[in-house]
């Protein structure tokens, strides 16, 4: 099971400066708690500011998990510049393996490339394009929002559809790996298990409740 936790410090409480420290307090217990990925994914900011802070995401993760992986939203120069792991990828611009081959030319090492997805289609162009795992959204209608979600039905179309892999980015069925993401919560985790998916994603769902206790009881299925 792949636990994905993406970032909003916007969600934090108090001054701009606040809600940085805040965001970094729980980029730090998301790590110790054993998340799987971390996405920072803060759009709003410049790219120097971005910076700033994932230098400090990075250490975050460092100093509380030799497991945790950082990918940084869309920006791989801000990822290789600030030695994050990898990169989040919107679906249909960039492809994976253009980041992949630009990674390696500057830095020699693997990348950890998310793709985020739509559709099945989407997911069998992440895979074909050498993604390490996509995330399918929207999952669940988005509280607050008038976003229809897509439903338990495309997201085990897409886990059916999953190309084969052989590598150490597959799941245990060794497909390749479809994250869920979009009103997932601890009610209806379950399904999107059962659905076929090798993990969750979230904002809300590792942000806003109790960090342990919410992975104890996702990791406990």
């Amino acid at each position: 099971m792949l636990l994905y936790y993406i970032t909003d410090r916007k969600g934090f409480a108090g001054s701009a400066a606040d809600q940085c420290t805040a965001l970094l307090r729980r980029i730090a217990q998301a790590a110790g708690a054993g998340i799987d990925y971390i996405q920072l994914r803060e759009k709003d900011l410049g790219p120097h500011e971005l910076e700033c802070l994932a230098h400090e995401a990075v250490r975050a993760v460092r100093d509380n998990s030799s497991t945790t992986r950082l990918l940084i939203n869309t920006r791989a120069d801000i990822a290789l510049a600030c030695d994050a792991d990898g990169v989040h990828l919107p679906s249909g611009e960039v492809t994976a393996s253009e980041i992949r081959t630009l990674w390696m030319e500057c830095c020699h090492r693997e990348p950890v490339i998310g793709v985020s997805a739509h559709s099945s289609a989407d997911v069998r162009e992440a895979a074909a394009q050498g993604a390490d795992f996509t995330v399918l959204a929207p999952i669940f209608e988005k509280m607050q929002t008038d976003v229809k979600g897509i439903g338990l039905d495309a997201l085990r179309e897409a886990c059916a559809a999953a190309v084969e892999r052989g590598d150490v980015a597959a799941s245990a069925s060794g497909r390749f790996p479809v994250l869920a993401l979009g009103g997932v919560n601890l009610t209806n985790a379950r399904a999107c298990f059962e659905a076929g998916a090798a993990g969750l994603a979230g904002i809300r769902l590792f942000q806003s409740a109790d960090l342990l206790e919410t992975v104890r009881q996702l990791r406990e299925w």
